[in-house]
């Protein structure tokens, strides 16, 4: 028992944790979005396209996740109208913006000289160095993402599953779109300290799609994957204290475990089930 309470007498293992949690189920949550609607490049190019926005906030002294939120945002807008013009599918107005911001990133990144340290934690996550300030961040942000997805899950569920029902009950389908997408651009933001912009898609994605293969029901298939995920994140936590590896790769490597046993084993849909059958 002393190995599970030991990490709890420093401050910064109960801030990770914390995090850990919050981001765990905020990412798990809007995942189950992500997966229904076929959005995972979409979700991975977004968080790959941030990266001028942070490294723009860094040489003007701000708030990295404040340029991180900013340039999240007008990407997922751009993508959205781009598509919506009819002229280019969204998978290529995607590719289009994600090779362009990515590189203006790159070259915007090669002109600085000190960034080592700061940027990195943003690529690949410090989630033990979370402060008391990111987490108040986490948590604030968090809580919108979540209480914006309550308040419009019925209409969410609508356009997720049928889109002619929607037309027909006249539901704003292009604000609901739009707002989905903002939804991710936030998200991202969140998990941005605990697993970075080069592994985020795996903690929007994976407890979802382990959630799917266990439930049926949107409920049910949220809850699930939110478990999964605040599991994988305290999980994690514990693997980069004992194991001393990259906080937001134990996270991930947790998540992508838990989704293989899933993918095995679960009851009725998993290969070890559908094998013996």
């Amino acid at each position: 028992m002393d190995w599970l309470l030991v990490p709890l007498q420093y401050g910064f293992v109960q801030r990770a944790i914390l995090a850990a949690v919050v981001v765990g189920v905020v990412c798990s949550v809007l995942g189950t979005y992500v997966v229904l609607r076929g959005m995972a490049f979409f979700g991975d190019a977004l968080a790959h396209t941030i990266l001028p926005g942070v490294v723009v906030a860094f040489l003007l002294g701000w708030p990295l996740a404040l340029g991180a939120l900013i340039m999240g945002i007008v990407t997922a807008i751009g993508i959205g109208a781009l598509s919506d013009q009819g002229v280019l599918k969204e998978d290529t107005a995607i590719g289009v913006i994600f090779a362009g911001a990515f590189a203006l990133g790159v070259a915007l990144l090669s002109l600085t000289g000190n960034y080592t340290v700061d940027l990195a934690h943003f690529l690949f996550g410090n989630l033990l160095g979370v402060s008391a300030g990111d987490l108040r961040l986490i948590i604030v942000l968090g809580g919108f993402v979540l209480l914006v997805i309550f308040l419009f899950y019925k209409e969410f569920l609508v356009i997720s599953f049928d889109p002619i029902l929607a037309t027909t009950l006249r539901l704003p389908s292009d604000f609901l779109r739009y707002l989905l997408l903002v939804l991710m651009a936030v998200t991202i933001v969140v998990a941005l300290q605990v697993v970075g912009i080069a592994l985020m898609m795996a903690m929007l994605v994976t407890p979802a799609a382990a959630a799917s293969l266990l439930a049926r029901r949107l409920p049910v298939m949220m809850g699930i994957a939110a478990v999964i995920g605040a599991f994988s994140g305290v999980a994690g936590v514990y693997g980069s204290y004992y194991l001393n590896v990259a906080s937001g790769a134990a996270v991930v490597l947790v998540t992508t475990a838990v989704f293989l046993l899933t993918f095995l084993f679960a009851p009725q849909r998993g290969w070890v089930w559908r094998f013996a059958r």
